[in-house]
């Protein structure tokens, strides 16, 4: 069973204050938006949060399930590890992505998992063109390797460890690599969404 892991305990530090996963795209919050359409694929979908009775738990879809890491100020890699170390013995993959990512769709994640499902023990990364971006798909054999995870870098050098086999998957342009950490990054990207 593949399972969908959305990272969502980082500290949106460069918002000055206000918090990005909360900021509004397509009339709801922006994780609920990431989650609702990680369900829409049938997945098991599984959210990393600091806590589990802050504002961003509250907009979670009732389907998803949290995951706790209280120690998530450590960075990305132990978020990660965390949360692989809490996935029932069921899943057999986890699709993983940061929740910062307004333009990822529920098609963006049913291409993830038709993918896997046709090379289900390989490495799959989201593509932008030539550009690598998120989400990734790790099979369960690289989950010792991601419970080992202890810096702010995510899991880059369990990806590279297998970079000669590889899968890409193509999205739309831009789907798998718009982010947006700092105010300014979401005024241009409206001001863009505005213009299109």
């Amino acid at each position: 069973m593949l399972a969908i892991l959305v990272l969502a305990a980082g500290q949106s530090s460069r918002m000055r204050g206000g918090d990005k996963l909360l900021e509004e795209v397509e009339g709801q919050p922006l994780l609920q938006k990431i989650t609702s359409h990680a369900l829409d694929t049938g997945a098991q979908v599984y959210v990393a949060l600091q806590n589990a009775d802050g504002r961003r738990a509250a907009v979670l879809p009732h389907k998803a399930h949290v995951i706790t890491v209280p120690q998530a100020r450590e960075g990305m890699g132990v978020t990660i590890a965390t949360s692989i170390a809490k996935l029932p013995d069921t899943v057999s993959a986890a699709m993983i992505l940061p929740a910062d990512m307004p333009e990822l769709s529920a098609v963006d994640f049913v291409a993830m998992k038709s993918a896997h499902e046709a090379a289900p023990d390989q490495i799959l990364r989201a593509m932008s063109g030539h550009t690598p971006g998120h989400p990734v798909v790790f099979p369960r054999r690289c989950f010792d390797a991601l419970k080992t995870l202890s810096t702010d870098q995510g899991a880059r050098e369990v990806v590279k460890s297998e970079s000669n086999d590889l899968g890409r998957v193509a999205l739309p342009i831009g789907h798998a690599i718009t982010d947006l950490d700092t105010p300014e990054d979401w005024a241009a990207w409206r001001a863009q969404q505005n213009q299109i």
